[in-house]
């Protein structure tokens, strides 16, 4: 664990900071006040007069008397205030093709693309799914779909044809919007075979039309429904008026996927989304829009890329990067060549990456000129301390500060999360939630539990990008996260505050082994080996045991050069059990250490806990169709079984 040292933000970046210490004061004093004065930084075609309808809880609706476009916002707006010539996108292609689109452009190609739509027969509501690459036509059809009132559902280009199929039935898609293909690790992959074969023998029989961009160039199969891109926009009215839309119309549905049941079609309106996107994209990055070069290497397919790609930083009118490939592609300094190139000064990526490019070495990002940098920032998981040391002092030169995340597919845009330069950065801890948003760590019986305790994550009071529901599944929805504790959202996740006050978030709850009684996380024990410098990565399960309930498995990858210099490889699990046990305490002690190559991972980085639980109870293994890379679980299966664990 970290030694529990500060880092107060310099009187440099305080000077020049977006937010302020008022801003928790302001939301204090009157939230919903606070949360209208955020929401009016948008334009509104018609001002709203009320701020909050929660008389149908859990069901909030914001700002509801309210009409707005969420695409003229991102795009018009700007370019009618004289910055039409500033960069949207710098686009870096994998195979290293670039285009550069100014705000003027990306109207341009938006307002052509709402067209094409229409010709395609989209009208407000109407479901249109999305399944494309990371390329800027990904951005222009969801910002085109937005601005017709319709609702768009994106598909991670990752998925099957199964998976892709899944999602088009439950929200009855109309059309889909794909590409021939996309780059990844030095060669071609193919999306549209996948949407065919979705769209065979009528398994998805509300699909009318496949839109197609031509991005690689390879042979597709073509249907009677399908259109090229580019002939259509070349075809479409150049010039497209945005209606004003209510604030409670449905922008996205998006579908995050359980480790059981179908997925959830998890529902996003437009004014209250927005607003929240907009206002912690502005503050928690620091955002100065005429200066800034902003990326985040989320991909579309994920929440983090839809607030944090393209909603937030658009309404902000920031200039950003975005990048098809993987960061190993064609070599592994790739992300940081593209942060010297485009001098980008905020960076915002996941933990999973950052302890990839750990385990590499310093040696790789040292080569690249990083000093643009001035805010870096964490996504997806609780980061461990020693990561984020590593972060700050390799890739942010040892003084940029770190906003640690956390949020939800569900809650819409950051939850959690320090403000640069009003809060003193504790390595590890996401620190306190946002102005504007109230939290509570609570045990089962929904009471709040003292600091240092863990306990629940919840929230207490409705928030403007909250989910509004599951698509078509009302109960799901009340079921999923109301039901728990009366009157407060349940994330799954735990946290605990420290005796500073600061929150650590501590996983899903399915991530908290109950070990004897004694409830204890796994990213705490998985940072305590991290933080022994023979482990590179880790991953901690709870596995059932006879005597405790849960018993504590860890799987590690190892820095095989400094096992060796150590000279100890007949001891490392041992060693490493004994590391944890003085670390956290004996209850702590992994009751196995498993020593691998790799970890399961899904494409957006995550480590797939659940098949580590397979093989810890020595159960078949799940589905691992969301794997980077699914051979990864027979290795591991057959090595355990060989009898190589320790």
């Amino acid at each position: 664990m970290s030694d529990n040292k500060t880092f107060a933000p310099s009187s440099a970046f305080q000077a020049q900071a977006i937010a302020g210490a008022e801003l928790y004061a302001k939301a204090k004093a009157d939230r919903l006040g606070f949360w209208a004065e955020q929401a009016k930084s948008l334009h509104w075609h018609k001002p709203f007069t009320e701020v909050l309808d929660w008389s149908h809880a859990p069901v909030a609706r914001w700002f509801d008397d309210g009409e707005l476009n969420v695409s003229y916002n991102c795009l018009d707006r700007h370019v009618e205030a004289g910055l039409g010539d500033r960069v949207a996108l710098y686009f870096e292609g994998e195979p290293g093709d670039r285009r550069v689109i100014t705000y003027s452009e990306l109207t341009a190609e938006v307002k052509k693309a709402a067209n094409v739509l229409i010709n395609l027969g989209v009208v407000k509501g109407d479901r249109v799914a999305i399944y494309m690459p990371m390329i800027p036509e990904a951005v222009i059809t969801m910002l085109a779909v937005a601005r017709l009132g319709a609702i768009h559902s994106v598909v991670f280009g990752g998925f099957s044809s199964d998976a892709l199929a899944t999602r088009i039935n439950d929200a009855d898609v109309r059309v889909v919007v794909t590409a021939d293909g996309g780059y990844r690790k030095g060669k071609a992959s193919a999306l549209k075979p996948a949407v065919d074969e979705a769209l065979a023998d009528g398994k998805c029989p509300t699909v009318e039309q496949v839109l197609v961009v031509k991005r690689t160039g390879e042979d597709v199969t073509w249907t009677e429904k399908d259109h090229w891109w580019h002939d259509e926009m070349a075809k479409a009215e150049t010039e497209h008026m945005a209606q004003a839309f209510p604030s409670e119309q449905e922008l996205f549905i998006l579908y995050t996927s359980g480790t059981t049941g179908a997925p959830k079609g998890i529902l996003h309106t437009s004014g209250g989304y927005l607003t929240q996107a907009t206002y912690t994209h502005r503050n928690i990055f620091d955002l100065h829009p005429e200066t800034d070069v902003y990326w985040c290497t989320a991909d579309i397919g994920w929440i983090t890329g839809h607030s944090y790609v393209v909603y937030g930083p658009l309404a902000n009118g920031a200039s950003q990067v975005i990048f098809e490939g993987t960061p190993d592609a064609p070599h592994p300094g790739r992300w940081w060549e593209i942060i010297e190139r485009y001098k980008v000064s905020i960076f915002y990526t996941a933990p999973t990456a950052i302890r990839s490019f750990m385990k590499l070495g310093r040696e790789i990002p040292d080569k690249f000129d990083l000093s643009s940098l001035r805010v870096l920032g964490s996504v997806g998981e609780p980061i461990n301390p020693e990561a984020w040391l590593w972060y700050r002092d390799v890739i942010g030169g040892g003084h940029c500060p770190i906003v640690d995340t956390w949020w939800q597919t569900e809650t819409g845009a950051i939850m959690v999360s320090p403000l640069p330069g009003v809060t003193s950065l504790k390595p590890g801890s996401a620190q306190t939630p946002v102005p504007g948003i109230e939290i509570k760590i609570v045990n089962d019986q929904g009471q709040e539990v003292p600091r240092g305790e863990a306990g629940l994550l919840t929230i207490t009071e409705p928030w403007p990008s909250m989910l509004r529901g599951i698509w078509r599944n009302p109960g799901r929805f009340h079921e999923a996260y109301w039901s728990n504790f009366e009157g407060q959202y349940f994330a799954g996740d735990g946290a605990k505050w420290d005796e500073d006050g600061d929150l650590w978030l501590l996983g899903r709850v399915d991530d908290v082994m109950n070990v004897s009684g004694h409830r204890l996380s796994t990213a705490e024990i998985e940072s305590s080996l991290v933080g022994h410098p023979w482990v590179a990565e880790a991953a901690v399960v709870g596995a059932k045991d006879e005597i405790t309930g849960q018993a504590v498995v860890a799987f590690v990858i190892l820095r095989l050069d400094q096992v060796e210099a150590a000279g100890a490889a007949e001891n490392i699990s041992k060693i490493l059990r004994e590391h944890v046990s003085k670390d956290i305490g004996p209850i702590a002690r992994p009751r196995q250490i498993m020593v691998v190559a790799e970890l399961p991972k899904t494409r957006s980085g995550k480590i797939m806990r659940r098949l580590l639980r397979d093989v810890a109870e020595d159960r078949p293994i799940g589905d691992v169709t969301t794997l980077a890379d699914t051979s990864v679980m027979s290795v591991i299966s057959s090595k355990i079984a060989g009898g190589a664990s320790d």
